[in-house]
């Protein structure tokens, strides 16, 4: 499964190349802009071809779900540990992210699944994750319920090293966004990731 998170900035001719993911077999999107409106948002969301709402995932303006059915949602740690979840997990596929195994291994199967990160040193954030040992305790996985997305500095040099050390799939941002080429990106880490 391979999953791309957009940058919290707008890119030029992002939805464009968003659509074009999609029909090269982009699994899901996640609209993560933490700056935009409401309004802003419905704009965004309404050049997306509605073919792919059921493979867009909302981490804010949660509302807008009925509206465009979007049934997907993801909560930061936070928002996980404080129950905002709970009012849409009903009916709803919902997802979060962990930064260690134990946090994610203790995770209730209400989750579809749960980014963990940071894998690799990140691409669009420079230092972070330099230090990481997330990728090396993935083996100590012990949760069969919850699916487990590697997050964090993978792009297609990497991306094998994610599924084989066990993940179920991958989300990319930087690799695909920091590029001047994001759908070539996208469609080699999709071709490396398929033959890992």
């Amino acid at each position: 499964m391979i999953l791309v998170i957009t940058p919290e900035t707008v890119v030029p001719n992002e939805q464009e190349i968003i659509n074009q993911m999609f029909h090269e077999g982009l699994d899901l999107l996640h609209i993560r802009k933490p700056w935009i409106n409401k309004e802003e948002m419905t704009d965004f969301i309404n050049e997306i071809d509605h073919s792919f709402y059921a493979q867009l995932v909302l981490h804010t303006h949660y509302e807008l779900g009925k509206e465009y059915s979007i049934s997907r949602f993801h909560f930061r740690e936070q928002d996980r540990k404080e129950g905002k979840y709970k009012p849409l997990m009903i009916e709803n596929i919902i997802s979060t992210s962990v930064h260690n195994i134990t946090t994610y291994n203790i995770l209730e199967k209400e989750w579809e699944y749960a980014f963990i990160s940071p894998f690799f040193p990140s691409i669009s954030k420079k230092g972070y994750g330099v230090d990481s040992t997330v990728m090396d305790s993935v083996r100590q996985r012990n949760n069969p319920e919850v699916k487990l997305i590697g997050l964090g500095g993978i792009d297609a040099d990497h991306i094998h090293e994610a599924f084989d050390a066990g993940v179920d799939g991958v989300a990319l941002l930087g690799a695909i966004w920091e590029s001047n080429e994001p759908l070539n990106v996208f469609k080699e880490c999709r071709k490396n990731a398929l033959s890992s």
